[in-house]
């Protein structure tokens, strides 16, 4: 039996790499990881001038870190760090994750956002990393929380502890991409808390919220608020794509 169980898995791992290859999440070309080199030096990795504390970009270059929407009213958070513009194709990727649940791209999205956080001048580096949650409908319904699929492997990339629980969705919220702006602040009111057991963790800290898409903003500054009144002292944004400003 030990043989034919050997046999049976150099079978499959024969069809994996040959009748059944590996495709590029974008061209669809063979390719032996999840992105192409062609694809991923074409589409992710460019930098570019971005707010400091929002992470939209800024079109003027004379050096101001804060776009004018921050200097008039401040978030809730205090940085934001992104890897790339949620526009096309970069934004079937995500969808990809978070809808068809090919979760071998969330290792990726870890990845490129870990080179962007390095890439960040004078970068604090948070104390821990707390995934955006889901409410526990949406997560019976998808079986697994982005974020935290994205979080794990950002984690152990960054050496900074996760959190996966510090905070909860203590209020079922509708999709933000479903609700007119005007509406979306007040959808997300009190929509998240900090979990009791894990309160004590955030006095005087510095916590990473990570979550896959940052659009309007609202969803990540209600969480910062929630950890700011928890007694946190600061907090970053680690978001895989922004949303450009329309």
């Amino acid at each position: 039996m030990p043989r034919l169980d050997a046999a049976w898995q150099a079978l499959g791992h024969w069809l994996g790499a040959t009748v059944l290859p590996a495709q590029c999440a974008l061209c669809g070309m063979g390719c032996p990881e999840v992105l192409c080199p062609p694809c991923r030096a074409q589409y992710l990795g460019h930098s570019r001038p971005r707010c400091r504390q929002c992470a939209n970009p800024l079109a003027g270059t004379d050096g101001t870190p804060l776009c004018g929407r921050c200097l008039r009213k401040r978030p809730a958070y205090d940085a934001t760090v992104t890897a790339c513009d949620y526009a096309p194709p970069v934004d079937q990727l995500l969808l990809q994750l978070k809808f068809g649940a090919r979760l071998p791209l969330a290792p990726l999205f870890a990845q490129l956002l870990a080179v962007a956080v390095q890439q960040q001048p004078a970068w604090e580096q948070p104390q821990l990393l707390c995934p955006v949650p889901l409410g526990p409908a949406r997560l019976a319904g998808r079986g697994f929380n982005q974020a935290l699929e994205i979080a794990r492997p950002l984690a152990r990339l960054l050496a900074i502890p996760l959190q996966p629980r510090l905070a909860l969705r203590v209020r079922e919220t509708r999709a933000q991409s479903g609700v007119a702006p005007r509406e979306r602040r007040a959808n997300l009111a009190h929509a998240f808390a900090i979990a009791p057991q894990h309160g004590g963790l955030l006095q005087g800290c510095h916590v990473g919220i990570v979550d896959d898409v940052m659009s309007s903003g609202h969803t990540v500054n209600t969480l910062a608020a929630a950890c700011k009144r928890a007694g946190a002292s600061r907090v970053s944004i680690l978001v895989v794509a922004r949303t450009p400003p329309h």
